[in-house]
């Protein structure tokens, strides 16, 4: 059988679909060198693994069958191309922001020096800790791209208004905003703060956002262009011109939103399946009736742990991936060793909901593991006695010397009086509303142990190890059984770098194994296609 010479217009070939092949070292290496093209040729018995030219298919040995193509997939082209270079990466891939540091100036910097994206989890963390943060990344990372965290603080505004000031006085471009259930003026002074129109006639926002979401009714609130009221404020208190306001009803509060489904953290538990093509549709109906000059794009975060779960992604149509869970159990981490090993034992069901911290009071619930700790449940507890109690001394007296004695560990008083000098210098209009409100007073006791939980887990204390509160999804059990008996099974040698880059890889090599099994190719072993590599293996392959 034989191809004739032919010209582009021209099939590469006569093609005959085979049937079962093995995944030997000939297919996996084949199949691993992405940005080559990869051919399967049989004779009889025998398969043929070519890369690297269409050369093989112009002329067939007689008897040679033609049975199946994989086409080069390269890392950089995964997702949309225009991500990378709006931001000036080189892979579309984000480690996302995760409060009180865990997202470290260590993992942002290593991120962004592998040509990723990476933000610094400031949620949870004073003022000063944050800019001493970007302090240090102005000195680690200065050329590279990184970002920030902008949680939203429906109780404290005047923390997001901080956070804000620092950013723009530090001149901060780019924000991971998390947890907003709606706009607030704060994010909105970010977004629009210093737009022009340039000589070209293009809109220029100095200032971006890539919105966490998932819910439809926050997304099409960051599709959408800041609010008309917010804008108008902002010109009387004078932050923006009245000109500035009209070019900013040309602009999406945030041109990339990334879907989040069930994540670690503050979380809705929704299915990436479900939730992501919606989103996608709502962002294509919004970008039609908007006609942004720059379109918008859509990722996805949550469940991203596994060569299969980011191929998955990219076959859904993202254009970027963001990753959370996973980096915690990373060396960079702003964690302890004993919380990384904890990570590296937990299976998919080894995690539960637990009331927040930061929006207690809403009945906002995150993610946690309930292997090995009892903070999910104490922190239940808590929720429950506020929700059928008016006062702190309303308590019944049973249940307050359980709580002081096993949860707090020491006096409510005493807390009320740690709690008090805390906001003292944080938020003083907290103690304010707490004198005139009991019930609010109590929450913000009981919000006293929620806040210290993650802080004696970054810090290993290890006589508070029952009160460790670890935000984790599920995806970190599928991590594990990935990297079951490989180069990442031990928690010393999850380095972020060799993680993401395995993850990209990885899901490259499986989208060119799907593309041989559409042909027909059977692969009777596809286990050992994404199996982790250390970073110079992985680099010979794209050579």
């Amino acid at each position: 059988m034989s191809a004739s010479k032919h010209k582009s217009t021209d099939p590469l070939g006569v093609f005959s679909p085979g049937e079962q092949v093995a995944a030997g070292p000939a297919l996996i290496a084949g199949l691993r060198r992405i940005n080559q093209p990869l051919y399967l040729l049989t004779q009889g018995c025998d398969t043929q693994v070519m890369t690297g030219t269409a050369g093989p298919l112009q002329n067939l040995d007689e008897g040679q069958v033609f049975n199946g193509m994989a086409l080069p997939c390269a890392l950089e082209k995964l997702g949309d191309a225009s991500f990378c270079r709006d931001y000036a990466i080189r892979y579309p891939y984000v480690g996302g922001s995760m409060a009180k540091g865990i997202s470290s100036v260590a993992m942002v910097e290593t991120l962004a020096q592998a040509g990723m994206l990476g933000f610094f989890g400031a949620a949870g963390l004073l003022i000063e800790e944050v800019e001493a943060a970007i302090d240090q990344l102005e000195s680690s990372s200065a050329g590279l791209t990184y970002g920030f965290n902008l949680i939203h603080s429906p109780n404290e505004p005047e923390l997001e208004n901080a956070l804000v000031d620092l950013y723009l006085r530090r001149g901060i471009k780019l924000v991971e905003a998390s947890a907003f259930l709606a706009l607030s003026p704060a994010l909105v002074r970010y977004r629009t703060h210093g737009i022009y129109r340039d000589s070209a006639g293009y809109i220029v926002t100095p200032n971006r956002i890539i919105a966490k979401i998932s819910r439809e009714e926050v997304a099409a609130r960051f599709f959408a262009p800041p609010p008309e009221r917010f804008l108008q404020k902002l010109v009387a208190a004078g932050e923006l011109t009245a000109e500035q306001a009209q070019l900013a009803a040309e602009i999406p509060m945030a041109q990339d939103v990334t879907v989040e489904s069930d994540s670690g953290g503050h979380t809705d538990n929704r299915p990436a399946m479900a939730l992501f093509p919606t989103i996608k549709a709502q962002k294509n109906v919004c970008q039609k009736e908007y006609n942004y000059a720059q379109p918008l794009r859509v990722g996805l975060g949550g469940g991203i742990a596994t060569p299969a779960s980011a191929a998955a992604a990219f076959a859904l149509g993202v254009d970027y991936l963001v990753t959370g869970t996973i980096n915690q159990a990373c060396i960079e981490s702003g964690t302890c060793d004993e919380v990384r090993k904890m990570l590296a034992e937990t299976r998919q069901a080894d995690v539960t909901m637990a009331p927040s911290g930061d929006m207690f009071e809403m009945g906002v619930k995150v993610q946690v593991i309930k292997r090995g700790t009892m903070c999910s449940m104490r922190a239940a507890k808590l929720y429950e006695l506020y929700r059928a109690h008016g006062s702190i001394e309303d308590l019944p007296v049973n249940e307050r010397q359980k709580l002081e004695k096993t949860v707090f560990r020491k006096n409510l008083d005493q807390v009320w009086e740690e709690t008090r000098s805390f906001f003292a210098q944080r938020d003083p209009r907290q103690l304010a509303k707490a004198e005139k409100d009991p019930k609010y007073k109590m929450a913000l006791v009981f919000r006293w142990y929620l806040g210290q939980s993650p802080v004696w887990a970054n810090r290993g204390e290890s006589d508070r190890k029952l009160d460790y509160q670890i935000w984790c999804g599920p995806a970190m059990g599928a991590f594990n059984e990935w990297v079951k008996g490989s180069v990442l099974d031990a928690p010393e040698q999850r380095k972020i770098a060799t993680v993401a880059m395995n993850i990209l890889f990885g899901a490259a090599v499986l989208i060119r194994a799907n593309q041989l099994k559409l042909q027909g190719v059977c692969l009777d072993d596809e286990t050992a296609l994404s199996t982790p590599l250390e970073i110079e293996q992985i680099k010979e392959f794209l050579s």
